[in-house]
C-alpha cells in the first residue's frame, strides 16, 4: 500500500548495505528455493488463466488468498526470521511468506521469475494522520478496533489536507539493487521496480478524520462541505500521480500484482497500443476506487458523494476495478458510469442473485467469501464448501467470470490449518465449475 493513514513513513536513507556472511547465506538459500518455484511451468499456466479471466474469456474461477494474519501462521519455524541486518530481515520475511503460501495456501498464486527491488520512492502523503483510540484483543496482532477522533469539521480544517511531494532517492535505490544482485545474482534476474498499482480510496481516509457518524450526517446537513472535502482529497491524489508520471516512477501492473481489493492484473488489453516501455503512464495500468463506508448509502448518494468525484482519477487508467467491502448489488446504474470498468467487488454482504443478474457477464466478479468462518470456535469445512458452491452455482447459471479472493482474515484462532483446508476446498470447487 502506498499510503497508511495510521502513520508517517520516513524517507529512505542512502546507506550502503553490507550484510554479515550468515545473513547472505540464509537469503541465498531461501532465494534458491524461490527461484526453483519461479521457473515451474504452472506459473505460466496460471498467468494465462488469470489473463483469460480478466479478458472475460475465463476457463474457470480463480482463487487467491491475501491479507493473512501472519502472526498466527507460523508452523515448524517456517516464518521465523534468522537474519540480523534490517534490510536482510525485510527480504527474508517476504521470501518466507511467499514460500509458506506456496506450500500451504497456493490456490492460483503466481511467483515472479525475477527478484523485484522497489525504487526508494517517498511521498510526504496528505499531511494528516488519524487520531484514534485503540481496542485490542490480541497484542501480537496488527488488527485493532479504532475510534476515530474528529480532526476535520469545518472548511478551514480542509487546509490540513496537504498536497503530497514525491521524491526518488536514486542513491538509496542503487544500494538496494546492488545488495539484491550480490545476494540473488545467479539465482534469478534482479530488476528495479517503480510504483505499481495504487490503492485510491478517498473515503477510507476522510472518515478517519471526520468520524464515521459525522460523515454520514454531513450528506444531509452539510453536503457542500463534504463535496469540498472529497474534492481536496482527489486533488491530493492527482497531484501525487502527476509527480509519479513526471519523474517516470510507474511500473506496469498487468502481472501478478494485486489489483484493487481483488486478484492479479494479467490482461491482453494492457499496457495497450499507446505504450512506451521507457515511460509507463496510467493509461497503461489498472486504476481502482471504492467507498467501503457506503454499505448502507443509497445509489444516488453513492454517485453524488463518491463515484462522481472518483471519475477524475478513474478516467486516467486503461482499466478499472471498483469496490471492496461495500455491497454493490443494486448499484449497477452507478457502476456503468465508471470508464473502462472491468472488475467489481462482490462482498459477502451482496445479494448473490441480484449481483449475478446485474453484474454477471459484463464485469469480472471479484467474490470475497466471508472470512468470519475461519474465526469461529469450531471450524466447519462443510459449511465453507457449501458457501463457495452456492455462489459458484449461481455464477455458473449467470455465465459469470469469477475470482474468489479470501481476504480480511483477522484471525484463524491460531489454527492455520483451517486456512490451508479452505484453500484446498476452494480449488476443488472451482475445478468442478
Amino acid at each position: 500500500m502506498l499510503h497508511d493513514p495510521s502513520h508517517y513513513e520516513e524517507p529512505a536513507q542512502a546507506e550502503e548495505i553490507i550484510l554479515p556472511p550468515r545473513d547472505k547465506e540464509i537469503l541465498r538459500r531461501l532465494g534458491g528455493a524461490l527461484a526453483e518455484i519461479a521457473v515451474l511451468p504452472v506459473n505460466k499456466e496460471r498467468a494465462e488463466l488469470w489473463q483469460k479471466l480478466n479478458d472475460r474469456e475465463s476457463v474457470r474461477p480463480m482463487v487467491w488468498i491475501n491479507e493473512i494474519p501472519w502472526h498466527e501462521m507460523n508452523v515448524d519455524d517456517e516464518l521465523t526470521l534468522q537474519t540480523e541486518h534490517p534490510w536482510a530481515r525485510d527480504q527474508e520475511r517476504e521470501i518466507r511468506r511467499t514460500l509458506y503460501q506456496w506450500r500451504h495456501l497456493q490456490g492460483d498464486m503466481v511467483v515472479s521469475d525475477f527478484y523485484a527491488v522497489p525504487l526508494a520512492v517517498h511521498s510526504t502523503d496528505f499531511g494528516i494522520r488519524e487520531n484514534v483510540d485503540l481496542a485490542k484483543t490480541d497484542e501480537s496482532s496488527e488488527i485493532v478496533s479504532r475510534h476515530f477522533n474528529v480532526q476535520i469539521e469545518s472548511f478551514d480544517d480542509l487546509e490540513k489536507i496537504r498536497m503530497p511531494v514525491v521524491t526518488h532517492n536514486k542513491e538509496a535505490t542503487e544500494f538496494r539493487y546492488q545488495a539484491a544482485c550480490d545476494v540473488f545474482g545467479g539465482l534469478m534476474p534482479v530488476k528495479k521496480q517503480g510504483q505499481t498499482h495504487i490503492w485510491f480510496t478517498p473515503w477510507d481516509y476522510l472518515i478517519r478524520w471526520t468520524g464515521i457518524e459525522n460523515a454520514m450526517l454531513m450528506m444531509y446537513e452539510e453536503p457542500d462541505f463534504l463535496h469540498a472535502a472529497v474534492e481536496r482529497l482527489v486533488d491530493a491524489w492527482m497531484t501525487e500521480l502527476d509527480q509519479f508520471v513526471e519523474q517516470n516512477l510507474l511500473s506496469l501492473d498487468c502481472s501478478n500484482t494485486r489489483i484493487g481489493s481483488g486478484g492479479y492484473g494479467y490482461t491482453r488489453e494492457l499496457p495497450g497500443n499507446k505504450f512506451d516501455p521507457a515511460a509507463v503512464k496510467p493509461l497503461n495500468m489498472w486504476g481502482c476506487s471504492n467507498a467501503q463506508i457506503f454499505s448502507e448509502v443509497s445509489p444516488e448518494f453513492h454517485w453524488e458523494f463518491a463515484v462522481q468525484h472518483d471519475l477524475r482519477w478513474m478516467k486516467r487508467w486503461g482499466l478499472n476495478y471498483y469496490g471492496c467491502c461495500e455491497p454493490l448489488d443494486g448499484k449497477a446504474g452507478v457502476l456503468e458510469k465508471i470508464p473502462n470498468l472491468r472488475k467489481v467487488s462482490v462482498s459477502p454482504w451482496c445479494k448473490t442473485e441480484r449481483a449475478v443478474a446485474e453484474l454477471g457477464g459484463k464485469y469480472v466478479l471479484s467474490r470475497k467469501p466471508n472470512p468470519a468462518i475461519l474465526a469461529e470456535d469450531v471450524w466447519h469445512p462443510e459449511r465453507a464448501r457449501k458457501e463457495l458452491r452456492d455462489f459458484l452455482d449461481a455464477a455458473k447459471g449467470g455465465k459469470c467470470h469469477v475470482e474468489l479472493i479470501m481476504k480480511d482474515i483477522s484471525t484463524v484462532r491460531y489454527k492455520p490449518q483451517r486456512l490451508w483446508e479452505w484453500t484446498q476446498i476452494a480449488m476443488e470447487e472451482v475445478r468442478r465449475f
